[in-house]
């Protein structure tokens, strides 16, 4: 996770956030246009999210059920009013993209499938969004009708040639897909923290829920394809996973209905 120091004025900031930048040092660690991230260098490090208002409510939601469960970063303070500004703690350790973890791909894949195993192995009562499926299929439908359209991304032997034969698939299989684990729902290296190649939590939960592995499992895949440039490790990881609870029919599903973003 690239860090770029920058000065925030504490005038800038609801007053709640004001103590926690007092002699620290700020860096700009963002990695997506909808939201900046800043990290704030004392104690043992802060993370201060920034995006339009209600966006985090449900990243606020998902983070802090997280860490009930000890799977996550504590929410220190969550703040909306012109925009939706979140304060979490620092998970230890760096990222899945760091270039220890890369050098080492295969050692890589395989702790990514056993963490993920792992976390669709939790008990899920009490989540705050029950039904993931729900949400996901409205939001490819939503984008479908807007025209939105993008296979660059998936692996190519998942990638639909049209819109058209996206939603066609989608539609067709919609009813296969299951609320059945907790998802991250946006399992993708920059989320996953490690220490020393040891699992130590999940950050960036806001498409989180109970809903198809299916959609954990694409993402996992798609990760390892774009972070190390090639194919070659995604039956390493769905092996490690644990091939009796992969179903491809699922999957293709789950690939089709991202196109839609």
């Amino acid at each position: 996770m690239k860090k770029v120091k920058v000065q925030i004025e504490k005038q800038d900031l609801p007053p709640v956030f004001s103590e926690f930048l007092n002699g620290a040092s700020v860096y700009d660690s963002s990695c997506s246009p909808e939201a900046r991230v800043f990290f704030i260098d004392k104690d043992e490090g802060y993370y201060l999210k920034m995006a339009a208002k209600g966006s985090l409510a449900s990243e606020n939601a998902m983070t802090r059920y997280f860490h009930q469960k000890g799977l996550g970063a504590e929410v220190l303070a969550y703040h909306s009013e012109e925009r939706d500004w979140l304060l979490t703690s620092r998970v230890k350790g760096e990222d899945g993209t760091h270039p220890c973890y890369l050098a080492d791909p295969c050692r890589l894949a395989d702790t990514m499938a056993e963490s993920l195993r792992m976390l669709h192995e939790t008990d899920f009562s009490g989540c705050p969004v029950p039904n993931h499926c729900d949400r996901y299929f409205a939001l490819a439908a939503q984008n479908y009708k807007a025209g939105h359209f993008d296979p660059f991304n998936l692996p190519p032997d998942l990638t639909p040639a049209t819109a058209e034969e996206a939603w066609r698939v989608v539609n067709e299989g919609r009813n296969l897909l299951r609320c059945e684990v907790l998802l991250h729902g946006d399992y993708c290296l920059p989320n996953i923290m490690l220490d020393n190649w040891k699992w130590s939590g999940f950050i960036d939960l806001g498409n989180g829920g109970v809903g198809d592995r299916h959609v954990d499992l694409y993402w996992g895949a798609w990760t390892l394809c774009f972070n190390l440039k090639t194919d070659r490790y995604r039956d390493r990881f769905l092996d490690a996973y644990g091939r009796d609870a992969v179903d491809f029919d699922r999957l293709r599903v789950v690939a089709a209905a991202e196109v839609f973003g």
